[in-house]
């Protein structure tokens, strides 16, 4: 929050004072492009873009109820839920609404949603470090692991579209995403550089490592960005040049849950 707080209320003092922050926004363009163009095979594990069982809100025009969804090779099946003591419980005496893949003549639209705690663990292997104290702007990787928690979406569009065939094909289009908080470890490299020329040594620092982070993901496609700052966790922290600074990361993780 304190980072969310820091970026809304110096949003002009950081991205429009001056000069040297036009070169930060040209890369944070770059870093943008990097997560598109890598995130179809870096985050694709954590995009839940196929429909799997489960309990989900099924919501149309008019309409909208809890189901379960068990999926039996190419047959989607729609189980009525009953809720007992808030608990969900699958309707099994009831009959299911069958979707298959292919379903001739008839018409059909609707939107599957899932909503869930997401608990993922992160890396983020890109960080782009603000220009301070006389040194530019940097794109830094070095390695780190974070824990994240936060809220997750997940919606799917199910409709037939009818072919040249006059055969209706069923088709699910996926959109979600997660937003929450990630803490870990990193390192971070140490030189006289980030300094002020206070140290004439060079290591590898340890840091605390935290921040907010959004994952999207559309069908097959998902890009993570991360807004952190570290902490060095050593006697040279007063001197450090970034110490509890703003970066702005690309991100990817494993699915925990």
């Amino acid at each position: 929050m304190t980072i969310l707080w820091y970026l809304s209320h110096n949003f002009k003092e950081v991205f429009m004072a001056n000069s040297i922050f036009k070169k930060e926004k040209q890369l944070i363009l770059v870093l943008l492009t990097i997560a598109v163009f890598s995130s179809c095979g870096l985050i694709q594990k954590t995009s839940r873009s196929k429909l799997s069982d489960g309990f989900y809100t099924n919501k149309k025009e008019d309409s909208k109820k809890k189901v379960y969804i068990d999926i039996a090779g190419e047959t989607i099946h729609l189980y009525p839920v009953l809720i007992d003591s808030d608990k969900l419980i699958v309707d099994t005496l009831s009959t299911p609404e069958m979707l298959p893949l292919e379903n001739p003549g008839e018409k059909f639209s609707s939107k599957f949603i899932k909503n869930g705690l997401d608990i993922d663990f992160i890396t983020i292997p890109i960080k782009l470090r603000f220009g301070t104290e006389n040194v530019p702007p940097q794109l830094n990787s070095s390695p780190n692991g974070a824990l994240f928690m936060g809220f997750r979406n997940d919606s799917y569009r199910l409709k037939y579209i009818t072919n040249p065939l006059g055969i209706s094909e069923r088709k699910v289009a996926h959109f979600g995403y997660s937003v929450g908080l990630f803490s870990g470890i990193g390192n971070t490299f140490m030189s006289p550089t980030n300094t002020n020329n206070l140290m004439l040594q060079e290591y590898d620092g340890i840091v605390w490592v935290r921040g907010m982070s959004i994952i999207i993901g559309m069908n097959s496609f998902t890009v993570g960005l991360a807004v952190g700052y570290d902490t060095l966790l050593d006697k040279n922290s007063n001197i450090w040049i970034y110490q509890n600074r703003p970066w702005i990361g690309l991100g990817f993780g494993l699915n925990l849950n």
